[in-house]
């Protein structure tokens, strides 16, 4: 994973919209080529998670300026629920319609088959790859009133006092990093699942959690508000945006890396014209300076894939958590 995801990192500004990069070239090409009839009705952004959220910041910058771009209303819909699987599975659903796509945590989805047992879809066979669009670290938070400043003092204090850990959701992504983390430290902390970040990081500041790992997209403000404090990042290096928050690996879990992958899926029966003509315009609408600066300020990282470099980092994100979940024998029906 480390190795795969720092070319993913290294390679992005060169990929993104370059006549250097062949897959984007030939997706200029066929974007140009696509129905021009489509869309003709408005199209739906399905976030499956609670307002707030990383995913939820970036559809609500995107959808405006798609909808200039497809000359139609883009409307964002949060369906919160199963971990993100209850709005995959509408999207899944919708197949008929092909005006109706996911824009969600791609590795959270990634995860889903291992860790629920009766899952109502497959995401590799009925949803498709459309676009890659941001890559926002995990940062690793504790309320104010925790006296543990360092990764390795928050681990000492979990074995000397309840620690309650605020997750977004069983088996999901901050979840699993912080299984990850726990495993390499020994770590002693009490997991509290919750139905999205928001509210986990809502409960953390008042008090009720203790401790909260979460896309640092939704939680660097409050960070800087003072009304959570950083303990580390979940990055291979310090980020230019925070550079006094140390990163998991130089507090002695080496190599450790996670985050959150927003990126958009649509059901399988999407066309490639279709699906082509959405990535390139996700990937110019995120490349654009103030989309850039705005999300960069806020501590996501643009990020865009094509179809199908996001497929295949969607299936190793598949194989690489499925060992996590089976060495933690986590399991949802």
């Amino acid at each position: 994973m480390n190795v795969s995801k720092r070319q993913f990192l290294g390679g992005a500004a060169a990929l993104c919209l370059s006549p250097l990069a062949p897959g984007w070239a030939r997706l200029a090409n066929a974007a140009t080529a696509a129905d021009t009839n489509w869309p003709t009705r408005p199209v739906r952004i399905i976030v499956p998670y609670p307002p707030g959220g990383s995913s939820d910041i970036i559809a609500r910058i995107l959808a405006p300026r798609l909808a200039d771009a497809l000359k139609q209303t883009v409307v964002v819909e949060n369906k919160p629920g199963a971990n993100g699987n209850l709005g995959a599975g509408l999207v899944v659903q919708s197949a008929a319609e092909g005006h109706t796509v996911l824009l969600c945590d791609v590795g959270a989805l990634a995860i889903s088959p291992s860790v629920y047992t009766k899952l109502s879809f497959d995401p590799s066979k009925d949803l498709r790859a459309v676009s890659m669009l941001a890559y926002s670290p995990h940062v690793l938070a504790v309320h104010p009133d925790v006296p543990a400043k360092t990764v390795q003092e928050l681990v000492e204090l979990s074995k000397q006092q309840r620690l309650n850990f605020a997750v977004t959701a069983i088996g999901s992504a901050p979840h699993l990093a912080a299984v990850a983390v726990q495993q390499a430290t020994g770590a002693q902390w009490e997991y509290v699942p919750y139905k999205g970040g928001s509210q986990a990081v809502t409960d953390t500041i008042g008090g009720q959690t203790q401790v909260i790992m979460n896309g640092l997209l939704a939680t660097l403000p409050h960070i800087k508000a003072g009304k959570l404090r950083p303990i580390a990042i979940s990055k291979g290096e310090r980020m230019q945006l925070v550079p006094d928050i140390p990163t998991i690996s130089e507090q002695g879990v080496k190599g450790f890396e996670s985050g959150t992958w927003q990126g958009v899926m649509a059901p399988i029966t999407t066309t490639d014209p279709v699906a082509e003509r959405l990535a390139m315009l996700m990937a110019q609408i995120v490349n654009q300076p103030d989309v850039k600066a705005q999300l960069n300020e806020q501590g996501a990282e643009i990020v865009t894939r094509n179809p199908a470099e996001l497929t295949q980092f969607f299936n190793s994100e598949r194989a690489r958590w499925a060992k996590v979940v089976q060495s933690a024998d986590i399991r949802l029906d």
